[in-house]
């Protein structure tokens, strides 16, 4: 006599969460894999690459969840999915963000805050003839990864509100010294003021920029 054979036992809604985490973990590698192989500098496309994964798997997974809600082993494999678009995947991508803004290639920023200290300020109101100290620092850049110094300048888009910078130079995470003068017939309005900061090194420019909305009441 011969045995007859055993019938498959189907896979258990726990084992298809761990086969779908498992599959989300190995697109992420491989799209990591290709894309590290074929970035050649050290900014472009990375961000990109940062998100695509976690863009691939959490909506694709949610979508196949949601279209096989009626059998649980399939919907179980797409929660698999979407869990691995959190970890690794998204867990991956922001560290690899963060580092992207750490070296410059995220871009840089101007943060403005009161000569007295406290938080960025980005809206304020003023009136007519008041005059009002700030610090301008340049953020987004280190001292290590850009130790060159930047140019900085300001930009009003009325004559009667004027920013003076005290140094038109400064070093990544260096406050200069800011001042807000708004002329007494300024007419009541809101304004958008702005710092640029600009540095060049290797044939590349990199910017910073911050703008203040100033209301001028009367």
């Amino acid at each position: 006599m011969t045995a007859s054979a055993r019938p498959a036992r189907p896979l258990s809604p726990l084992v298809a969460f761990l086969l779908g985490w498992g599959i989300g973990v190995g697109v992420f590698l491989l799209l990591r894999g290709v894309g590290l192989a074929l970035l050649s500098g050290p900014c472009e496309g990375r961000t990109t690459l940062a998100l695509l994964a976690p863009l691939l798997l959490g909506p694709g997974g949610l979508a196949f969840t949601a279209s096989n809600w009626a059998r649980p082993r399939r919907a179980a494999l797409g929660l698999g999915l979407v869990v691995a678009s959190f970890l690794p995947a998204l867990a991956v991508g922001a560290r690899d963000i963060g580092v992207l803004r750490a070296t410059g290639c995220a871009g840089g920023y101007v943060v403005v805050t009161p000569a007295s200290g406290g938080k960025s300020v980005s809206e304020l109101n003023v009136r007519a003839g008041q005059t009002l100290n700030f610090t301008a620092r340049v953020g987004g850049y280190t001292p290590q990864t850009h130790p060159g110094e930047f140019r900085l300048s300001t930009r009003s888009p009325a004559p009667g509100l004027a920013l003076t910078l005290q140094g038109a130079r400064a070093r990544a995470g260096e406050s200069v010294p800011l001042r807000l003068t708004v002329a007494p017939n300024t007419p009541p309005n809101t304004y958008t003021v702005g710092v640029q900061a600009t540095q060049e090194s290797g044939g590349q420019a990199y910017t910073a920029e911050g703008t203040l909305t100033v209301n001028v009441l009367r």
